[in-house]
């Protein structure tokens, strides 16, 4: 089959290859030609860039499938081809992205016995327990936080505490699992959490932040400061407004009986409409 030529899969490929002569290959030496070293150098970066996506990709498969584009007889038709690439990337992927996940967040657990799970995966120790009077229960409680968040791999992605602030907000509008490591800890605590990417940011991300998709992230929390939300006192509720009905003011509850009789009365005058079409219900009167 002859391959669609477009660069269909890797879009950005052609950005990265402009760029693959100026970095470093590691040594001097250079193969026979010219043209093989730099055949080289991208076959490098087009490695380099697999192996982030997935690092237990089968070489032999793709270096078949270069092959079999230079010799003009692919397997598969470029339709078929976009087709299970996209599959791959949109559910593959990320399903053995949460296995791994999911095993790396038991690992840890098992490994140490300071940490605890949730039923959604935040994996955590309270490093201070803080005032256990007073602790978020609702969702409408407001709470102040400092934290630093990191990668799974150490990198710290954003800190309270370098830029001097707190984080603010009601416990229903911050992440799933943050809102879960809050309500572990009272006013002055603090947590560590390993938070899998479904309680964090999920299969989106932050660019802003600089949050990768579907990344499990490590949190240490300090809960700072805590309002907690209390309901109006019954007493103090507004009482009903009057309302008016055709010119004369009626309480609420003579008001549900007029519309209820209102009701009833046009139910009539609906059923009449359907026996006599030259009925008119002016002839009823007024209701009410």
């Amino acid at each position: 089959m002859n391959m669609d030529r477009r660069l269909w899969i890797f879009p950005a490929l052609a950005l990265l290859l402009a760029g693959a002569c100026s970095k470093k290959t590691g040594g001097s030496v250079k193969l026979a030609k010219d043209t093989d070293s730099v055949a080289y150098v991208i076959g490098m970066n087009v490695g380099l860039n697999l192996q982030r996506m997935d690092s237990t990709i089968n070489v032999e498969a793709v270096c078949e499938g270069i092959r079999d584009v230079f010799r003009e007889k692919t397997r598969l038709s470029g339709e078929e081809a976009r087709t299970y690439y996209l599959g791959y990337v949109t559910y593959m992927l990320p399903e053995k992205a949460r296995e791994y996940e999911e095993r790396f967040l038991e690992d840890i657990a098992k490994s140490n016995r300071s940490y605890a799970r949730t039923s959604s995966g935040v994996t955590y120790t309270v490093a201070a327990v803080g005032d256990q009077d007073q602790v978020p229960a609702s969702d409408r409680d407001s709470v102040a936080l400092r934290w630093v968040i990191r990668t799974a791999a150490g990198d710290e992605i954003t800190s309270s505490y370098e830029r001097g602030d707190t984080v603010r907000s009601l416990v229903r509008n911050l992440r799933r699992g943050v809102q879960e490591s809050v309500k572990l800890i009272g006013k002055g605590g603090k947590i560590n959490a390993w938070m899998p990417s479904s309680a964090a940011y999920g299969a989106e991300g932050d660019k802003e932040l600089g949050v990768a998709p579907n990344a499990t992230l490590y949190f240490e929390i300090e809960l700072v400061d805590l309002d907690k939300y209390t309901s109006p006192p019954p007493g103090r509720r507004r009482p009903a407004r009057p309302r008016r009905f055709r010119g004369r003011i009626v309480r609420p509850g003579d008001f549900a009986k007029i519309v209820a009789r209102n009701h009833f009365v046009n139910k009539i005058f609906i059923s009449l409409r359907g026996i006599s079409p030259r009925f008119d219900r002016r002839r009823l009167g007024r209701a009410g």
